[in-house]
């Protein structure tokens, strides 16, 4: 069964942090995980792992995608058509999945989700999707790492992206994602016409 990997609001103000931990060490005080506002989706993730299969996968942050026909993190460079096709896909695994979502004023849109089974956290999503909107970044995943006392991978990470955060919430996005975040947040409690929001939000517009 496919699994899919995205990152949703409640992830990133952290409340699911407790729930995604997984089952290794959970009275370890620290895990290992990817700064995604340093990561550079390099591929060493997806060698250096002690595992057979890495346990860095990518994530996918629907907040900053824009559902794009053409995207960079989904064709590859020398694409002949934009499909579905092996040859055109850049992740060697075919783990980006596009859906046809709509046809709006003659624009298509398409939903790209992860398969986190088929995912080797080479990153190449990564690197396509940062020429757009940066959607898609790479995470451990804590249900599949071991929490090594030294991570090999943080050991060859050229951009030090790797850092240790508190168990209880281990898993980052994007200071970008956090943002719309707080912002949607704000806003939807203005649309409540809750006077305390309104005067935390024009306060912070200025």
């Amino acid at each position: 069964m496919m699994r899919g990997t995205r990152v949703a609001g409640a992830i990133a103000l952290g409340t699911l942090g407790g729930l995604l931990a997984g089952s290794h060490g959970d009275a370890e005080e620290t895990r290992w995980q990817i700064d995604p506002d340093k990561c550079i989706g390099c591929s060493h993730c997806s060698t250096y792992c002690v595992l057979d299969e890495s346990a860095v996968k990518c994530v996918q942050c629907f907040d900053m995608c824009g559902y794009c026909d053409i995207c960079t993190g989904y064709l590859d460079t020398n694409y002949d058509d934009v499909n579905t096709a092996a040859e055109n896909q850049l992740c060697p695994t075919a783990a980006v999945v596009r859906e046809f979502v709509e046809d709006k004023a003659g624009q298509r849109f398409y939903q790209y989700t992860i398969d986190e089974d088929a995912c080797i956290g080479c990153g190449k999503c990564v690197k396509g999707c940062a020429l757009m909107n940066g959607s898609l970044y790479l995470q451990v995943m804590h249900d599949r790492c071991v929490n090594c006392n030294e991570c090999a991978i943080e050991k060859a990470c050229p951009t030090q992206a790797y850092t240790r955060v508190p168990a209880e919430k281990p898993y980052l996005v994007k200071a970008q994602a956090q943002s719309l975040y707080e912002s949607k947040l704000a806003d939807e409690a203005l649309a409540q016409d809750d006077p305390v929001a309104k005067l935390m939000r024009m306060v912070t517009m200025r």
